[in-house]
């Protein structure tokens, strides 16, 4: 950093904040430290009284915060992402449509690792909105040499897309549910409007609902049915239990289904079922997903409706952070819930 009169600091980098005060009126940064002098700036500074300033002269080796920031965002961002305008040295990503955000965790680490580099996200398949902020990245000083820069951009086109947004599928879902207490009007179906508004959150659409009762034979032919109707997607809801009369997950086997897990690591969610007759997924949920906004239907549903094969072995990850929490006011997804 050197002094310099503002005649000769045009394409430099101001070392520090200039403030502007008008009496009686404000008093607030003119220029912020890390401002690149234009020459339209000049009479900005003569007006304030600032003939001479500190400066950092970029030489040809060097890369202004900005700069670095905006170029680490576009080799790190793949589809569904768009970037902020540097502010303050920071280029944030944003996801430019709802969807499962996936983030690659060794290709982080390695730019991390790399001296004066900073890039933070969000975690990996999260549920992400429109228009929500899902990663930043800056470097630490004002300038810094660009081959550090050049390193991220090498990691990036190494494991591209370093971070992106699967958009979800619009899905025709078929909804199947179980229960002679509600397919004889005992009590009234609470699970149907559940479902209609978690998957109409995710863009899907809900073709019918059909009940039947704790029987095999009528709950094959209600899965065949939505099948036949071209439903892209079945939930089966109820009777996931090692009852005597919850006959769900013998009744998704009888139809076809070539079953990934009967049982996951997770609570809320722990009876749940996936299976896939054909290409078609078929979900048992277990009454919890009724009763939290939360369970295993948020950790599994949107990786499918993102195109991803959901096997056992992610089913067995998710041991690691599927214990929910109970709070009295539930946060999610603000919380450590399938993170």
């Amino acid at each position: 950093m050197k002094t310099i009169p503002v005649e000769e600091a045009i394409g430099m980098v101001l070392g520090h904040d200039v403030t502007r005060i008008a009496p009686g009126e404000s008093k607030g940064p003119a220029f912020r430290k890390g401002h690149v002098i234009r020459e339209e700036d000049i009479p900005v500074f003569l007006d304030i009284g600032k003939r001479n300033i500190y400066v950092f002269d970029l030489d040809e080796g060097t890369v202004h915060e900005n700069e670095a920031a905006r170029r680490m965002a576009e080799a790190a961002s793949g589809p569904g992402i768009t970037l902020t305008d540097p502010k303050e040295g920071r280029v944030n990503l944003i996801a430019a449509g709802q969807g499962l955000l996936k983030v690659n965790p060794a290709a982080l680490a390695r730019i991390n690792s790399i001296e004066a580099v900073v890039f933070a996200s969000l975690k990996t398949d999260g549920i992400v909105a429109d228009g929500q902020s899902v990663a930043g990245t800056r470097i630490i000083p004002l300038v810094c040499e660009k081959e550090k820069v050049r390193q991220v951009e090498q990691i990036c086109r190494n494991h591209a897309p370093v971070i992106h947004v699967k958009p979800f599928a619009s899905k025709k879902v078929g909804i199947v549910t179980t229960g002679s207490e509600v397919y004889s009007g005992r009590i009234q179906d609470k699970f149907g409007p559940v479902l209609r508004d978690k998957f109409g959150k995710l863009g899907c659409t809900v073709m019918d609902q059909t009940f039947v009762s704790d029987d095999v034979e009528m709950t094959v032919g209600a899965i065949r049915d939505f099948l036949d109707r071209g439903a892209e997607m079945i939930a089966v809801t109820g009777g996931m239990s090692v009852d005597p009369d919850d006959q769900t997950p013998a009744s998704i086997r009888a139809a076809g289904g070539q079953v990934v897990t009967y049982g996951a690591p997770v609570f809320p969610g722990a009876m749940f079922m996936l299976a896939f007759i054909g290409d078609v997924p078929v979900v048992g949920l277990p009454g919890c997903v009724m009763y939290f906004r939360a369970s295993i239907f948020e950790l599994v549903v949107p990786r499918i409706l993102a195109g991803e094969t959901v096997t056992k072995a992610d089913i067995v990850e998710m041991g690691h952070g599927g214990f929910c929490s109970g709070c009295v006011e539930c946060r999610y997804p603000i919380c450590g819930f399938g993170k």
